[in-house]
């Protein structure tokens, strides 16, 4: 999900310097006027990369999101770590912002700069400690980027549903889906037929079932507080709109996986999907589109309305000159 935000030639030309200039051990960047902006250069100190962790805390702000460009890896092709920072205390705005514009500034910059990203919420995370603890639970042996491992969720949960055949009395596929519970599968009919108009499904892994996390009602801007950003969810949105003059209210489904979750989580949600969607046909749904994101401040009014009814360019009709001597 993207917000439309590019990056601007000052952000292009600072990071330029920063690949050429190894006495910089950064780049902090922000968003000014609908632009991906440089703020603050980021000295290295020392030629140890956690030593020069300590030196983040007096230029990031408890109360605003940025993000934060790290040199950690100067022997390699890839030796950028490109970090998310949202803390709690950001104003609302700002952090759907930031959080749904950060694909666009690792794809703006190259990709391939980019050998980790991250997405964090305190201070705390962004010290040498936070760090080693982020090390061991992605055991970096072969870093991903985020989305090289989406696209791994997705490419495992289409791999985990190809084998064997769906059932409609549990939903399962090859042993790795979960049957829902009478309760979600009651909300999920509740949902064509009014109250809430979302509907949050999440796993129990020791019982190995779907059970219902929630039903609530909020409109397409809300969805970003009002889904769970600290665990993966299955969330089912009937999003009522206007169009062109005309009503529709087409049902959307959305997938959750926050960065922090724990890999069995991961794998396990990312198997299910498939099966909690087939559930939810079973429970008369017609899931018009589907949205993925790695935290729940990605999914916008703006977003989905781009995802339902995508700009369409007008095309200048070409006006052929007129021949000399007619009028």
């Amino acid at each position: 999900m993207q917000s439309g935000i590019t990056a601007s030639e000052e952000l292009q030309q600072a990071f330029s310097n920063l690949l050429s200039d190894t006495s910089l051990r950064g780049l902090l960047v922000g968003i000014k006027d609908e632009k991906l902006v440089p703020t603050q250069t980021i000295p290295s100190t020392s030629p140890n990369f956690e030593s020069d962790l300590s030196i983040l805390d007096k230029l990031i702000k408890d109360n605003e999101a940025a993000y934060v460009i790290l040199r950690r890896y100067a022997d390699s092709l890839s030796p950028f770590v490109l970090v998310t920072y949202v803390p709690d205390l950001a104003h609302v705005r700002q952090k759907m912002l930031v959080a749904s514009t950060r694909l666009t500034l690792s794809r703006e910059l190259g990709t391939e700069k980019f050998k980790e990203t991250l997405f964090v919420t305190s201070k705390r995370e962004l010290t040498a400690d936070g760090f080693g603890k982020h090390d061991k639970h992605v055991e970096l042996k072969a870093p991903l980027t985020e989305e090289e491992e989406s696209l791994q969720d997705i490419k495992q949960a289409e791999a985990e549903a190809s084998v064997g055949t769906s059932s409609r009395s549990s939903h399962t596929s090859s042993g790795v889906n979960f049957p829902l519970t009478d309760e979600a599968l009651q909300a999920l009919k509740g949902l064509e037929e009014g109250g809430g108009n979302l509907v949050q499904l999440k796993l129990d892994i020791q019982r190995e079932r779907v059970d219902l996390a929630a039903t609530t009602t909020t409109d397409a801007d809300g969805l970003a507080t009002a889904i769970s950003d600290q665990d993966p969810r299955y969330s089912f949105f009937r999003y009522s709109h206007d169009f062109e003059g005309k009503a529709e209210v087409p049902i959307l489904f959305i997938y959750t996986c926050p960065t922090g979750s724990k890999v069995k989580e991961r794998m396990l949600y990312a198997s299910c999907r498939g099966g909690v969607i087939v559930a939810a046909g079973d429970a008369g749904l017609t899931i018009a589109k589907k949205m993925e994101a790695t935290s729940p401040l990605e999914i916008t009014g703006t977003t989905i309305e781009e995802e339902f009814h995508p700009k369409r360019e007008e095309k200048v009709a070409f006006s052929r000159p007129k021949r000399p001597g007619r009028r």
